[in-house]
């Protein structure tokens, strides 16, 4: 009876920590804005300007331009063109990183031959990879979407290892004296422990893939403002032209589509994997 009475308060307090948390945010965003635009202002308010933030547009002025962006086409198509290539680029680096990943922790060949190479390219920076996907691949888009899926792919396919390795040994021990397949083996019991690990480095690895969509959208070159391009390309763009307020604009639907990304990635782990929510 004291657990049945005691879960409607569990609620009540999960709401009011979630309701508080949402006012915190929300007022720390305020003040951060605020302060932007005072420090921003202050030479026409005080007569004198702020270090480094002081010479960034203020957040009214970027509003303005935001409006105005709003109204163009090409906006919209910049932001669905850099959706489809960082979710083309995840979508490979999830299907072949966590496979990759599963292999090394559980095979010491595989682990043997793969790693040292692995580990030799993984410091290598995606932006690094830029001339040689430009000439290696033969088109534009496969070029970016080559860039992007760098970005996440060795970051999944290390979570998925340091995950599947930390698997207690006596649950695999358990499976195999019942008469487990290799197969059954890793499909209920492998994977679903991996599965914390998988989503941790899906979210992570989606993170860097629109930390480095600008570097990938530098490849579309050809393509200017009106044609769209990519968030990263509009970027790119504003800073040649010395369109600052719009710099600022494509810095922040950047992390707005990033921040949603890496939701919608956590979301389907809490779903594929609620035992490991928190």
């Amino acid at each position: 009876m004291s657990t049945v009475a005691m879960q409607p308060s569990v609620r009540f307090d999960r709401k009011r920590i979630r309701a508080n948390a949402l006012g915190r945010g929300l007022l720390g965003g305020l003040t951060a804005i605020l302060t932007w635009e005072i420090c921003s202002r202050a030479p026409q308010l005080f007569g004198f300007s702020v270090p480094y933030i002081g010479v960034i547009p203020a957040p009214s002025k970027v509003l303005v331009e935001w409006s105005i962006l709003l109204n163009e086409p090409s906006y919209w198509r910049s932001w669905y063109q850099s959706f489809f290539r960082v979710f083309a680029g995840f979508g490979v680096a999830f299907l072949l990183g966590v496979p990759l990943g599963l292999a090394l922790a559980r095979s010491k060949i595989i682990f043997g031959a793969l790693f040292p190479v692995f580990e030799v390219l993984r410091p290598i920076p995606p932006i690094a990879w830029v001339p040689v996907s430009i000439i290696f691949w033969p088109t534009q888009e496969m070029s970016i979407a080559f860039v992007i899926f760098l970005g996440a792919f060795y970051t999944m396919t290390l979570s998925t290892m340091n995950g599947a390795r930390e698997i207690d040994p006596a649950l695999i021990q358990s499976a195999v004296s019942m008469g487990a397949s290799r197969w059954s083996l890793y499909r209920n019991v492998i994977l679903p422990a991996t599965l914390p690990s998988v989503t941790t480095g899906a979210a992570v690895g989606m993170g860097i893939t629109w930390e480095v969509v600008v570097a990938a959208e530098m490849i579309s070159g050809g393509q200017s403002d009106r044609a769209g391009g990519g968030l990263g390309r509009l970027m790119w763009n504003a800073y040649v032209t010395g369109n600052y307020n719009a710099i600022v604009v494509a810095m922040i639907s950047i992390g707005i589509a990033g921040y949603f990304s890496s939701a919608l990635v956590r979301l389907l782990g809490r779903q594929l994997a609620p035992w490991a929510a928190r």
